[in-house]
């Protein structure tokens, strides 16, 4: 996985997360496309275990990817009825008002 932290000072910082395959990808499904770019999620590796340990602390979350959604929803931060699915890809959100 990627992982990368945008710092948003007022608003909140937003932690990305995707697959690693899905780096420098556009996913798209109907209407819809997504553009997995390094810009936004980041180029330097990352393992569950820091994943983890960043998500516990994240009050914005973006990720992509059937790994990095899988131990957001094993985290309990999201359900799977509240991710889209992007083609075959699941796509999850979380938003901290």
């Amino acid at each position: 996985m990627f992982l990368k932290v945008h710092c948003s000072p007022g608003t909140g910082d937003i932690v990305a997360v995707c697959d690693r395959e899905l780096l420098n990808t556009t996913i798209s499904h109907g209407d819809l496309s997504v553009k997995v770019t390094e810009w936004f999620y980041g180029n330097c590796p990352a393992s569950e275990e820091m994943v983890r340990a960043t998500l516990k602390k994240a009050g914005n979350i973006n990720l992509i990817g059937k790994r990095s959604v899988g131990i957001a929803i094993d985290m309990g931060l999201v359900s799977p009825s509240g991710c889209i699915m992007i083609g075959k890809i699941p796509h999850a959100q979380v938003y901290s008002l």
